[in-house]
């Protein structure tokens, strides 16, 4: 279905009268390449790319698809806490020997030992390169912990060679050992200096095994970690503190990884509206970790660039009902578009197997979640541009409320306005209790409001009578778990195994004409979001 009228029959309500002014140019702040891109818990890795024998085609088809869109597929990194309770076993038959316990966890092993074939993991997904992270908890402190750093990095170095890597890792948030929930591995102690000393040594580890048993991956362009992967900003640890302690000291930090989640899965007051659907917490969330970069940068004004090394909604492994909903689509799609409005270079979201989080589930029952629309709408806001990267701006707009966001995205160094894209976050539900499973009669769903949004587009980027492409995030309310759509695509398992299946059902093709003084007005819902490309 194809309209050049917008909206046609959604009732108009709250509109926003405000016109906002789009700069045809923008200071340069592009993200990286593979700026959408995954973290996968370590303990899982198999499960989501399985082995030689049987490769997991529908992780890669999800791959390929942001892949195709934003111009690289994702970057991997391979990692979270289970890497830190991961000892080797030789002679261990299959990949991974994971033990549960739940007075630790529910969600993931904390007894683990991988075998050899573990690392044939890193041989099932093509164009797709991998940071490996090493156990810094277990490696620093007992002997066996140890061996198994000397042991595996000869393996991941061979599985990781002929352009697969990243980066390395050593260490999952160590600025909380000592004070961990599934307990801690480090004394009371614990403090900035001693886990420098511990990283510096590790890695000085890692590095000897490189020469020894991969020396091309030791060159300049090939070696190096993103660090220090601390969990947050105001843990027992502090990454200012450890940069003036000198974990860069000798050079080898490539990436500064952060990590962040907005809120706990058990955190009182948590809602979709208020924790996630919300700007305003969003921007407060990102901001303290660019406020801790600026203070890096005064200690050393040429340090990393900064990333996202692990992120998603709600720690602990999200929260049904509200990670894995479209609104935590939504809620993605603003989190890393206003990331790299700020500074943040790339963004790895993490999932794990039967993470409530998770943009896909890659066991049975195999299934695309929510949140991976809103995935690949930030690939198809970035990607695809004449000159990549892209810079994007945050265009502030003029209301008091949290429950929308708008961007601008230029070409490369800013140099050209290419796409806006707006969102409304405001809730709209339409299943009962909002749990996004058991529809309510129709006779019971309100009407969806729409808020008309105006901007006026500088005249060399489009003339009055031109028309513009709009493609829209959507889904029948913010509570929604299925019948997701990015500008009509479905990317269900269900339907093609996670590949692009257009669907007839949804309005596609969509323009709106440009008015005189360069003047484009856009209709967005409640609980949906709208790209618009010149």
């Amino acid at each position: 279905m194809k309209s050049d009228i917008l909206l046609l029959g959604l009732p108009r309500a709250a509109l926003t009268a405000a016109q906002y002014t789009v700069s045809s140019s923008a200071p340069s702040n592009d993200v990286f390449d593979s700026y959408m891109s995954y973290s996968i818990e370590f303990s899982s890795f198999p499960d989501f790319a399985g082995n030689k024998s049987q490769p997991n085609t529908f992780s890669d088809a999800l791959l390929n698809n942001i892949g195709n869109i934003i111009g690289t597929k994702p970057y991997i990194r391979v990692g979270g806490n289970t890497q830190d309770y991961a000892l080797y076993n030789a002679s261990l038959p299959y990949a991974i020997n994971g033990t549960f316990d739940s007075k630790r966890s529910a969600d993931y092993p904390t007894t683990i030992f991988i075998g050899p074939s573990y690392f044939e993991s890193y041989s099932t997904w093509k164009d797709v390169k991998f940071a490996h992270g090493f156990n810094l908890a277990l490696g620093g402190n007992s002997s066996v912990g140890w061996q198994t750093l000397l042991d595996t990095v000869p393996l991941a170095c061979k599985a990781l060679g002929k352009g697969k890597l990243y980066w390395w890792e050593y260490g999952n948030e160590p600025d909380l050992f000592s004070t961990s929930a599934q307990g801690s591995v480090r004394p009371s102690g614990w403090n900035e200096s001693i886990y420098v000393a511990q990283w510096l040594n590790g890695t000085k580890a890692i590095k000897a095994q490189l020469q020894t048993y991969c020396p091309k991956l030791v060159d300049n362009d090939t070696y190096g970690y993103l660090a220090p992967s601390f969990g947050g900003v105001n843990n027992h640890l502090k990454e200012p503190a450890t940069w003036a302690a000198g974990l860069n000291v000798n050079g080898d930090i490539r990436l500064i990884s952060t990590h962040n989640y907005i809120s706990g899965a058990s955190s009182p007051g948590v809602t979709l509206q208020g924790t996630l659907m919300n700007h305003t917490v969003t921007k407060r969330s990102v901001d303290a970790h660019i406020a801790n970069y600026n203070k890096i940068k005064a200690i050393d004004p040429s340090a990393p660039p900064l990333i996202f090394g692990e992120h998603n909604s709600l720690y602990n492994q999200g929260k049904p009902g509200l990670s894995n909903t479209f609104g935590a689509a939504l809620w993605g799609l603003d989190f890393n578009l206003y990331a790299a409005s700020v500074g943040i270079k790339r963004v790895h979201m993490h999932m794990g197997t039967n993470y409530r989080y998770a943009s896909w589930q890659p066991l049975t029952p195999m299934g695309t979640r929510a949140p991976y629309y809103g995935n690949i709408a930030v690939a198809a806001a970035l990607g695809n541009l004449i000159h990549r990267p892209s810079t994007v701006v945050e265009i502030l707009l003029n209301s008091s409320t949290s429950t929308a966001a708008a961007y601008a995205i230029y070409t490369a160094r800013g140099s050209a306005v290419a796409r806006l894209l707006v969102l409304n976050m405001n809730s709209y539900n339409t299943t009962v209790d909002g749990h996004g499973l058991d529809p309510l009669p129709a006779a019971e769903v309100p009407a969806r409001p729409v808020a008309d949004y105006t901007f006026i587009i500088p005249g060399d980027v489009a003339s009055a009578g031109d028309k513009v492409a709009v493609r829209r995030l959507w889904a029948n309310g913010s509570d929604a778990v299925t019948g997701i759509t990015w500008d009509g695509w479905s990317y269900n398992y269900e339907l093609d195994k996670g590949r692009p299946v257009r669907l007839g059902n949804v309005t596609v093709g969509e323009r709106v004409v440009v008015g005189e003084g360069g003047v484009v007005r856009v209709g967005v819902p409640d609980a949906s979001a709208v790209l618009l490309s010149f």
